[in-house]
This record gives C-alpha cells, sequence and structure tokens, in this order.
C-alpha cells in the first residue's frame, strides 16, 4: 500500500508512522523554540530569545517568482535574521511509547538569501559567491526515558561554511550538553551556541565529508533526502543518511546531563535549526517530514 502511494513511496520507514507532514495545511505542530520564563518574557535567556517562528512558504525568489517545493503547494521555511550567529529553530514535542529506534526522514534544501545587484569579485558563470553565504544546520532530539532519569539531545550539524566564509562541507556532532535554564539559573555561564557549553565543542562525524548539491546561484534549489535514525533504548544515535550518503553514528557519543529533570517522562522532540555566520539571511526549507518508529 504504502508503494503505490507517492506521497509515502518516497520515504524509507520503519514499521510504524507517527506523523507524516507535507505542511500543505500549515505547520503541523513545529513551532518556534523558546526558552523557559516566569511570564516575564524580559527573563528569556539570549540564546533562545529569538529563534523566529517557522513559515509556510511557496519558496519564492526576487528573480523568478514562485520556485515551489518538491511537490505540493508549500514547504515549512526557517529563515534566520541578517545577523551573524543567528539561528532559528524549530521544534515538534511529542512522547514515547515505548523505547525503541525512532526514524526521522525529510526532503529539504538550504540557501542563502540572493543578492540583487552585482558583487564584487568576477563571476565564472559557476561558483556563486552566495555559497559561502550559507552558515550551518542542525538536526537534533531531546529525549528523556523518566522522571529524573536519563536525558539528552542528539544532534548533529552540518557545517557550510565557517565564520571566515571558507567552506567546510561536513558533518559534526556535539561533544558537550546543552546548557539549560536550569543549568545556567544554577550558576552556569551563558552561552553564544544554543547546543553546546562552548562553541568549539563539536567533533567531525566520521565520513563525515560532504558536499551537496547547491545548483550555482541562490535562487535555484535542489531537494535533498535525509533518514536521521536514533535509539532511546540505547540512548545514541543510530545511522544519517543524506542521498546516497550513509554515515555509522552508533560510537558517536551521546553527552548526557550529569542530574535529572522533573516532569519529563517519555519526552521525545524532534528539532532543526539553521544558523547564519555572516550579515546575510539563511534559509532551511523541509517539503515533508515523516517519523516511524519499531514499536
Amino acid at each position: 500500500m504504502r508503494a503505490a502511494d507517492p506521497k509515502l513511496s518516497r520515504f524509507n520507514p520503519l514499521p510504524r508512522i507517527l506523523f507524516h507532514d507535507d505542511f500543505d495545511y500549515g505547520v503541523q505542530g513545529w513551532c518556534e523554540l523558546i526558552g523557559n520564563h516566569n511570564g516575564d518574557l524580559d527573563t528569556v535567556r539570549p540564546v533562545l530569545s529569538d529563534t523566529r517562528p517557522p513559515q509556510i512558504s511557496t519558496c519564492s525568489f526576487f528573480d523568478i517568482g514562485t520556485h515551489g517545493p518538491l511537490s505540493g503547494n508549500y514547504a515549512l521555511k526557517l529563515a534566520t535574521r541578517a545577523k551573524p550567529g543567528h539561528m532559528a529553530l524549530a521544534i515538534k514535542r511529542a512522547t514515547f511509547q515505548k523505547p525503541g529506534l525512532v526514524q526521522l526522514e525529510t526532503y529539504f534544501t538550504i540557501k542563502s538569501e540572493a543578492w540583487i545587484g552585482a558583487r564584487e569579485g568576477k563571476h565564472d558563470g559557476n561558483i556563486d559567491p552566495s555559497v559561502s553565504d550559507f552558515g550551518e544546520f542542525c538536526i537534533g532530539n531531546d529525549v528523556c526515558d523518566r522522571e529524573f532519569g536519563r536525558r539528552y539531545h542528539c544532534a548533529l550539524r552540518y557545517v557550510n561554511a565557517d565564520a571566515d566564509g571558507n567552506l567546510q562541507r561536513r558533518w559534526f556532532y556535539k561533544t558537550s550538553v546543552q546548557t539549560t535554564t536550569k543549568m545556567e539559573v544554577s550558576g552556569s555561564p551563558a552561552v553564544s551556541d544554543y547546543h553546546v557549553a562552548h562553541p568549539n565543542d563539536w567533533a567531525p562525524v566520521p565520513n563525515g565529508e560532504h558536499n551537496l548539491c547547491y545548483n550555482e546561484v541562490p535562487t535555484k534549489i535542489n531537494w535533498h533526502y535525509l533518514r536521521y535514525q536514533f535509539d532511546t533504548e540505547a540512548g545514541r544515535n543510530v545511522e544519517l543518511q543524506v542521498n546516497d550518503k550513509i554515515m555509522d553514528l552508533r560510537d558517536v557519543p551521546v553527552p548526557r546531563f550529569p542530574h535529572g529533570y522533573w516532569g519529563l517522562e517519555r519526552l521525545l522532540n524532534f528539532s532543526i535549526d539553521v544558523r547564519t555566520h555572516r550579515p546575510v539571511r539563511n534559509f532551511l526549507f523541509l517539503n515533508t517530514c515523516l517519523v516511524s518508529v519499531d514499536w
């Protein structure tokens, strides 16, 4: 039955589909992440005070108008501000019925904002300087197996270019826990990178070099397939596939919080974000997203 449905046959789900979002009917539960507060929004930590809400988009550009997504009418768009270090993050919140494998699949694309008017330097007709304007994007989760139990965030970051505009084009994993509001209230230093305690707390994913198709100019978008699998029983990453590239993540360590959290029984959150390093807006589009489990 799945093979006969064009909306599902493009995916390779585990036995049970938890949700399938095509964004033609709205954001479908993907929302802006805001930090914990006491009712006064001025108490939200700066790193989470402006992560921008996801939007429904027809993928429009100044030169051609509406580009459109891979299928349907709309995609989910995350857009940063034109501010170095700014991040836009969307989160979808759920819980799980039993521990086991969880798999997120999506068709996505990334772009920096197109310049209007000629840029400095010679244009060779193939390599556009806008490729260095796109910083990075990240896919991750927030899992807690029981109240005051094991809690961790897996996070995998694709770095296209660094802050100096040098192309990196490879995957990284985080090496420290995310500083939470509870930790900061208890005296931990404020952070500039939402995912880690220090901006350098990232390590290369083995075999993580990866050249994503850019297609020359920032107003051409090509969609990529991504499949990310993790195990909530073992508390680890399992595998990441992007197009034909498959990375085994079983030996990639996952930092765990040394203390427990109240009220997070069976927590299962999914997150995806985009961050710019330059004063240029960066975009991440999701055409569709499907999450499946083996339970």
